[in-house]
């Protein structure tokens, strides 16, 4: 191995620690909103966040209400630097749009590795980086868990969601063992949380006792403010931070740095 790839590999490695790709291959689960209500709660407390939108609906890129004329797609084609956008202060985003979805056909030897070297190029630029994957185990969000050190699985409080949950940790194994030996599950994350139903109880129930110390303590309830937050292109603590969205998604967040900083 040369000096210059050596080089490059320690680089890849030691900005790895804080980059998370946030999935789960069911839609609907909470995924773009806790992308932009954690990113936006971290920039709260002076650290430099990076958001990347990998997901051709580009709903967390019209969130953020950014124009995703340079989006992600034109970086993965030509190999060129990301177009990041800065949403307000200490919060960035690499935006993304419908081209995206051509990605899946693009005939590039070894695609699936171009986004990490793209994030290694930023070096020190950010404290934080979190990755909006689309709802599907495709090309793009196998990019994402090879560009990352952490996932995030975001777990809607439904039979559904938490049916998929084993076959997506294998999956994430699976890219450990063969594409990226740095990766490791984040945490789970307990969405649309009703306290008040028995379903809602016995998933939480279920996900602890078999996910045990993987399952973060905070549970993101069930708020109408979550929803309506993005048509206002607006995070939670913005929109309604008197509302339980915000209060959740803050606990959520210090829980996530403690969990962070004891690494």
């Amino acid at each position: 191995m040369s000096i210059r790839s050596s080089i490059l590999k320690i680089k890849i490695k030691s900005i790895m620690k804080h980059i998370y790709a946030i999935v789960n291959n069911k839609g609907g689960v909470g995924k773009t909103s806790t992308v932009y209500n954690l990113s936006a709660g971290i920039a709260r407390r002076n650290k430099r966040v990076l958001m990347i939108d990998v997901d051709p609906q580009a709903n967390l890129t019209q969130s953020c209400g950014c124009d995703s004329s340079d989006n992600v797609y034109n970086s993965l084609l030509y190999d060129k630097e990301l177009p990041i956008i800065e949403v307000k202060q200490n919060l960035f985003i690499a935006p993304s749009s419908m081209e995206l979805s051509s990605f899946e056909h693009l005939n590039e030897v070894g695609k699936e590795n171009i986004l990490r070297s793209l994030i290694a190029k930023l070096e020190d630029k950010f404290d934080f980086v979190f990755i909006d994957c689309q709802p599907s185990l495709s090309a793009l969000t196998m990019s994402a868990l090879i560009a990352s050190n952490n996932v995030i699985i975001p777990l809607q409080s439904h039979f559904l969601s938490s049916h998929g949950l084993k076959n997506l940790l294998t999956v994430i194994s699976k890219t450990k063992q063969r594409l990226n030996p740095n990766l490791e599950v984040g945490g789970i994350l307990l969405t649309m949380f009703k306290k008040n139903t028995v379903l809602s109880r016995d998933i939480a129930d279920f996900t602890s006792s078999n996910f045990k110390n993987l399952v973060f303590k905070t549970k993101i309830r069930d708020n109408i403010s979550i929803a309506e937050a993005p048509a206002s292109q607006s995070d939670i603590f913005s929109y309604s931070p008197g509302s339980l969205g915000a209060l959740d998604y803050g606990k959520f967040c210090s829980e996530f740095l403690a969990r962070f900083n004891s690494k």
